[in-house]
This record gives C-alpha cells, structure tokens and sequence, in this order.
C-alpha cells in the first residue's frame, strides 16, 4: 500500500513491502509475515496550511498473509498480480487557535478513514487506487491514485516514485475547504462563505524508498508534494495558507512471522 496523501495528520501508514531473500526464505513456511514500527513526519499543520509541525505514525507492512479455504498471498513474488489490500488513514483534530488563518473557524474533530486498496504490478511499474470512508471528523469519501515506477539499485535498496490525485466528497471538501455564514461572520479573515464540492483537490509526486538494514529491520524514507487544486484550491482558507503541501518522514520497522490456523 502506499503511502497516504497530504492529508498526514499523525497517518496510520500501511506499506505493503517486499520481505528480503533471507528473511523470505526464513519465514517460508510461516502463514503471516509483516513489519511493524514507526517514524516521524513533517507535515502541513492542516490540510491548505502553510505550516510544518512533526508528528509520529505507525508503519504496517505486510509481506504474507494467509485466509482460509482461499490461500496464501506472498507479496515477494508480487511482480505481475492484481492485489487488495486495507487502506487506512487518521487526521488529527483542526482547533481554530492553530493558526491565525482559522481564527473564527469552528474546530474540526479528529477523523479516521477506513477502505480498500487496489493495485496492479506489472514488472517495474504498478498502477492503484484507494478509496476511504471518513468517520467522527468528517462523513464522506476519499480517494487516491497513483501510478509508481520501481527500481531495485541493489538487493537491499527499493525505490519508488510516481504521481498522485486525489478526489473528495461533498462531505470530506466541505468540512476541510469550506466555510460557512456564521464562520465568515464571527472570522476576521474571511467576509463570506465558501461552498466547496466533491472533486479532484490535489495533484502531486511522492517518493519512497526502503533500505534493508538486517533480514528483519528495515528503514523506510518517504517525501512528497501536493498541489491543491480545484475547489480546494480556490478555498480562501487555502488562499491563506498555501496552496503547495510538502511533506517527508522516516521511520524503522520490525519483521514478524507466524501461523495462527
């Protein structure tokens, strides 16, 4: 799985990584093989902000996992296969004292999506879509795709990097782009309302690259930047802020195998 848009926010990040040769061959005959851990990110303050904050995340990767009565999926020799995976993301609560930009704002509680991924790979390039459904925060839908083109520079080092969009309902655009008549009432930066609809809101490129240190520790870099576009692009509460979102982490993971059935 890859990671998650601007939309960061103390992310809940599950990578679907390669498990190396040795490790691989270690846990043959374990029915669940994943990686857990986690980094730091430097991300937007919100989403459309102009302010960086560093925020901790997990990492979830999973290298194998068995279902019964349907069989294994090996992600190792996931170089031409259609794959579905678990999609998830959290983004922390938007308090109107964060930023002079949301003085006037009513506060955004914390939200969490849930969904599905789906890829396809094919040798050196992989094709895929996510889509999430919001809860607490906001109610609507997400959805990302991307497109990554792969490299392997040596057996331990894999890199990745390709372009983004991303896609929200009326419900996710509205709670994080708009802004009502009582918020442009009681704010001192904006003197109406804005509607802001369901569309594509960013466009971008992200990198990634996961070094094997050991057979079961590995270090996972990640950057990125978006561009919000759209009406989230023309949200003045963007206008404010910034239109360009940036964003980069690091983080260190663990390989667990087992069998459970």
């Amino acid at each position: 799985m890859q990671l998650s848009r601007f939309a960061f926010s103390s992310a809940l990040v599950a990578l679907l990584a390669v498990p190396s040769a040795a490790s691989a061959q270690e846990a043959n005959q374990k029915q669940y093989v994943m990686d857990l851990g986690a980094g730091l990110m430097a991300q937007p303050r919100y989403p459309g902000s102009d302010e960086t904050i560093f925020v901790p995340y997990p990492l979830f990767a999973v290298g194998r996992f068995f279902v019964p009565g349907v069989g294994e999926f090996d992600e190792k020799n996931n170089v031409r296969r259609l794959t579905v995976y678990p999609s998830f993301n959290f983004i922390a609560k938007r308090d109107h004292s964060d930023s002079n930009e949301l003085k006037g704002m009513e506060d955004v509680d914390w939200s969490i999506e849930a969904g599905l991924g789906v890829a396809y790979r094919y040798d050196w390039i992989r094709g895929f879509v996510e889509v999430r459904q919001g809860f607490n925060g906001y109610s609507g839908q997400v959805a990302q795709f991307g497109v990554d083109f792969i490299a392997n520079p040596t057996e331990d080092l894999e890199l990745l990097i390709g372009p983004r969009a991303s896609w929200g309902s009326d419900g996710y655009m509205e709670t994080y782009f708009g802004i009502t008549n009582k918020e442009a009432a009681n704010s001192p930066n904006y003197n109406k309302s804005y509607n802001a609809d369901a569309g594509f809101n960013s466009v971008g490129i992200a990198a990634n690259a996961r070094y094997d240190l050991t057979d079961k520790w590995k270090l996972h870099l990640l950057a990125g930047w978006d561009r919000l576009i759209g009406d989230a692009g023309d949200s003045p509460i963007v206008k404010e802020g910034s239109e360009n979102q940036f964003y980069g982490g690091a983080g260190i993971t663990y390989e667990f195998a087992f069998d459970v059935f």
